[in-house]
C-alpha cells in the first residue's frame, strides 16, 4: 500500500550528517520526498512509498549515523499524493 509519512526527528540530529544519512537510506528503500533541518534543531522528513518500507526506513532513522543521537521520532501518516520524483535534501 502506497502512503505518505510526515516525520519529525529530535535529539542531536543536526551537524552530524543526518540529512545525508536520511537521503541515502530513503533511496535504498525506494522512497520519494525530502529532508530538511528545522530552526528548532529537529529534522523534518516527508516521504512517500510502500508503508512497510517506510516503517523499515523509520527504524533506520531511530539509529541514524554514528555521531547522531535521535531521541524521538514522530510520524503522522497521510494520504499518498505521488507528487515527488525523487528524494532530496532541502536547504
Amino acid at each position: 500500500m502506497l502512503t505518505r509519512a510526515h516525520i519529525l526527528v529530535s535529539g542531536f540530529v543536526q551537524g552530524v550528517n543526518y540529512r545525508w544519512f536520511t537521503e541515502k537510506k530513503a533511496i535504498e528503500y525506494r522512497l520519494k520526498g525530502w529532508v530538511k533541518n528545522l530552526w528548532d534543531g529537529r529534522v523534518e522528513i516527508v516521504c512517500e512509498g510502500e508503508k512497510g518500507l517506510i516503517i523499515d526506513f523509520v527504524r533506520e532513522l531511530r539509529i541514524g549515523p554514528t555521531s547522531a543521537d535521535a531521541k524521538g521520532v514522530q510520524i503522522k501518516w497521510k494520504k499518498y499524493t505521488g507528487e515527488f520524483d525523487d528524494f532530496e535534501i532541502k536547504f
